[in-house]
This record gives C-alpha cells, sequence and structure tokens, in this order.
C-alpha cells in the first residue's frame, strides 16, 4: 500500500512530507495554532489577522491538503477512522499509518476524517484522537468506579476500564476536576470519601481489624471518635465486638456481632425476652454488645422503647411508654427569650468543611426532640440549605453552617451566633466574635486563606505534551 511518504514529488516538489514547498508560514502558523486548541481570536491577535481571515486561511490551507492527500491515497478516511476506533489513540500511530511525519498537517487531515480530540474532564486531550471523543470520558468513568485502589495497581485498573496504554493518567487523576486524588501513602481515594477510603486500603494492606486509634494518621483524623464515626456511615467496614477493632465487611471469616449497634441489641434483647429491669436489660446487652452503661442509658431513648406502668423496659409497639429525658442543665452558650433561642458555636474544622457538628443535648430537649431519632428543621434566608437540628440516641447535632462559615470570613477560633425562632421555623446565622478578640479581625490575611482553603480545589496542572 502507498504511504504519503513514498509518493513521488509533483513537478513543482511538492508533498505532504514537504509543506513548506505549499503552504507558506502564514498558513502553517494558522494551522498549527489551532491544532493546538487556540480560538481564532487568539490566533489572529498573535499573527495581526482577523477572526474571519484566519477562519478563510485554515479554510483554504485544509481544502489544499484534502486535495494532496486524495491524490496519493483515495481510502486515507476510511484507513485513519479504522486507527482510531478505540477510545483514545495517539497521534504517532496515525502518522505511521499515512506514513506522515509533519504533524501539523497530520492533524488537519484527522479533523477532515471526521475525528477528534478526546473529552475529558481536564478538557481535550491534545495529542490524542478518536471516532467517538466520549469514549475516553466513559473508560476514565470506570476507572473511578474501581477506586479506592493502590498506586502501583494502576496500570491494572486502568486497563480493566478499557483505557490504552500511554495515557498520561496521572496528569488526568490528579487535575482538580477529577473525582480522584492522590493521598499521602500514594493511593487514589475518591475526593469526597478520602478519609473512609485511605482506612479502606489501610486495613486492605493490614489484614487483620485495627482499633480507630491505628487509623488516625491513613485517614488525617483528629480523634478516634471521627474515626469512629466516618466508618459507621460506610457500608464497607464493621466494628467486631468485644473487641471493638474494626474490619472490612467482604472478610467473612472474621467473627463479628449481628447487631449494627446498641440500640439494634437492646430492641433484639427485648423483643426475645419481653418487659425486663433495667439491670436485667443492661446484663444481657453487654455480652451481646459491650458498651459502657452511659451508651445504654442513651439508647433507652429510641422511639422503639419505652416504660411499662411497673417499670420495666418493653418495646412501644407492645404498649410501652416512650422514655424521655429529665431537662438536661442549660448551657451558657444557649438562651431563650420568648419564641427565639440563641447560642454561640466555636468555629472550628467540622465547620468549615461542612460536617454536623455536636451540640448540648439541652439544645434538642428544649425543642421537643425528646426521643430518637428525631430532627427539627429551620429555614434560612436566600438560598441557603435550612439548618437542621437531630437528635440521636448518643449526641445531638447542627447542620448545615458552612455555606455561612464563609460568607461571614469566619476562620477557626471565631464564633458563629445562630438564632432560631420556635414560632415560625426560621433561622439566621452572623459572626458572633467580640471584634477586639476576633481572630479573622487580628489577622485579616490570614484569615481569609484560612477558609478559602476549606473550599478551594487544588491548582490546575498543565497538560502534558502529546505524542
Amino acid at each position: 500500500m502507498v504511504s504519503f511518504a513514498a509518493v513521488r514529488p509533483r513537478p513543482d516538489g511538492a508533498t505532504l512530507n514537504a509543506p513548506h514547498q505549499v503552504f507558506d508560514e502564514r498558513e502553517r502558523a494558522v494551522v498549527a495554532g489551532r491544532s493546538k486548541g487556540r480560538t481564532f481570536d487568539e490566533v489572529g491577535k498573535a499573527l495581526g489577522l482577523s477572526r474571519e481571515r484566519v477562519r478563510q486561511v485554515q479554510s483554504g490551507t485544509r481544502k489544499r491538503l484534502v486535495v494532496m492527500a486524495d491524490m496519493v491515497q483515495d481510502s486515507w478516511r476510511e484507513r485513519l477512522r479504522t486507527v482510531g476506533a478505540g477510545v483514545a489513540t495517539p497521534r504517532g500511530d496515525f502518522a505511521a499509518t499515512l506514513g506522515i511525519v509533519d504533524h501539523v498537517l497530520l492533524d488537519e487531515l484527522l479533523a477532515v476524517a471526521g475525528l477528534a480530540a478526546p473529552r475529558t474532564w481536564a478538557g481535550p486531550l491534545r495529542g490524542w484522537w478518536s471516532a467517538d471523543p466520549g469514549a475516553l470520558g466513559s473508560a476514565l468513568r470506570r476507572l473511578i468506579d474501581a477506586a479506592p485502589f493502590r498506586g502501583d495497581d494502576l496500570g491494572r485498573a486502568a486497563s480493566e476500564a478499557g483505557l490504552p496504554a500511554g495515557l498520561p493518567l496521572t496528569w488526568l487523576l490528579s487535575h482538580s476536576e477529577s473525582r480522584l486524588a492522590l493521598s499521602a501513602d500514594g493511593h487514589w481515594v475518591r475526593r469526597k470519601a478520602r478519609g473512609r477510603d485511605a482506612a479502606y486500603l489501610w486495613l486492605l494492606e493490614a489484614g487483620r481489624p485495627c482499633r480507630a486509634e491505628e487509623l488516625l494518621a491513613p485517614m488525617a483524623a483528629t480523634t478516634a471518635a471521627a474515626v469512629r464515626e466516618a466508618l459507621r456511615r460506610d457500608d464497607r467496614f464493621r466494628q467486631i465486638r468485644p473487641e471493638g477493632t474494626w474490619a472490612l465487611v467482604e472478610w467473612t471469616h472474621l467473627r463479628a456481632s449481628p447487631y449494627a449497634s446498641a440500640v439494634e441489641a437492646m430492641v433484639s434483647v427485648v423483643t426475645e425476652s419481653g418487659p425486663l429491669s433495667r439491670a436485667q436489660l443492661f446484663a444481657r446487652v453487654t455480652e451481646l454488645y459491650p458498651v459502657t452503661p452511659w451508651r445504654l442509658k442513651q439508647c433507652l431513648l429510641s422511639d422503639q422503647l419505652g416504660e411499662t406502668p411497673d417499670g420495666f423496659v418493653d418495646l412501644v409497639s407492645r404498649g410501652a411508654c416512650p422514655f424521655e429525658e429529665e431537662e438536661p442543665v442549660r448551657p451558657d452558650t444557649m438562651a431563650v427569650e420568648g419564641e427565639v433561642l440563641g447560642m454561640r458555636l466555636p468555629v472550628n474544622a467540622d465547620i468549615l468543611r461542612g460536617s454536623g457538628v455536636n451540640v448540648h443535648a439541652w439544645l434538642t430537649w428544649r425543642l421537643g426532640l425528646r426521643r430518637a431519632p428525631m430532627s427539627r428543621t429551620f429555614t434560612t434566608p436566600g438560598d441557603h440549605s435550612p439548618l437542621v437540628v437531630r437528635r440521636g440516641t448518643s449526641s445531638a447535632q447542627l447542620s448545615s453552617l458552612r455555606r455561612h462559615a464563609l460568607e461571614l470570613e469566619v476562620t477557626d477560633g471565631c464564633v458563629l451566633a445562630v438564632l432560631l425562632r420556635l414560632d415560625d421555623g426560621t433561622a439566621r446565622v452572623g459572626h458572633g466574635c467580640v471584634p477586639e478578640t476576633c481572630p479573622s479581625r487580628r489577622a485579616p490575611t490570614a484569615a481569609t486563606p484560612a477558609v478559602n482553603a476549606a473550599a478551594s480545589s487544588p491548582a490546575v496542572p498543565a497538560q502534558p505534551e502529546g505524542h
């Protein structure tokens, strides 16, 4: 089969690999600029041409190039489309197929043949071409669905997802728009589940259950309580009782409690045994699901459990009256005046990253959230998400304050003033610091980056050179 490189020169000395004899410097500069993804306006500004003139130069150059290609091989379009049938093919493969050395001219022929740069979250992947530009994005999504995985497993995972060898995967996955990120251990984890994915890989490598304290470093967590709370919300993990260690659900060989929580164990005991005294109930539950007496007392606030007229614990569904705790002591940071309840909350990392913030149980008692689980929602002005107060069996939480904190430009150590109207279910959030002692006002240049860091993404790295 005749290649473009093998064709004999025309009488005027032109071949596809001698473009300087057919196209002048301006025409080549236009084609090269457009090949790099620059707009007509950008190319025109660099060359001192109008946008329309740049378009005309490229169109004319492309027509002449196509005529030359047709003189050499009538089936060049079909050959290019065959090579580009995969999710992404490097430019060099097309050049080898047609014997073209000049890649700038090759890009014009590829466009005429109906091929385009594959689309990714980082934009078009320059230097690569495909007859189906969306296929690469689909393959990358399959790769993300396989996460998390170790750094040295990237090649295997990419191959299983249908991605060709040679792709600049590290650059693509490190891009700010990517749903994956590189952990401190060099593994690929999901951006929105970094800590839990890191814990999954840590346990997978350890091959044994670990205590929450062992997972502090890989999860970049500050407390063991934060580790336990995160793992409880992920169905890939389970807690092994009575040791209290954490394991992977896929480890079916390990002995584990059949109960997901102390509440579930308590309800199961009462269901099977009937009404029990608190002492009897606590003793039996501790054998099945070892927790502290304080935690067992909190479990009684579940909406499934109640007290019989003779003082035993039974199911609410069997007629027991739900438990209600006595009013807790009101903390100094909360107050009520008429129908307005106010509180002062210190700004911390949980607020800045959007996590629910633990609040004193007096708040939920005052709102009438006497059993668990219960919640109450307060609307806020504008397009902010509503504030939600939730009562659980072991804690009370308030969310979501992150956007308020960002707009108020508070920083770690500041105070938020939250006002809840009990009559109409509305809320307002303000900056509650005393001006003279406000951390953000003492160091205005340092406060804003601290808040912005919680909301911003990593810088976009430069795209690597194409093939």
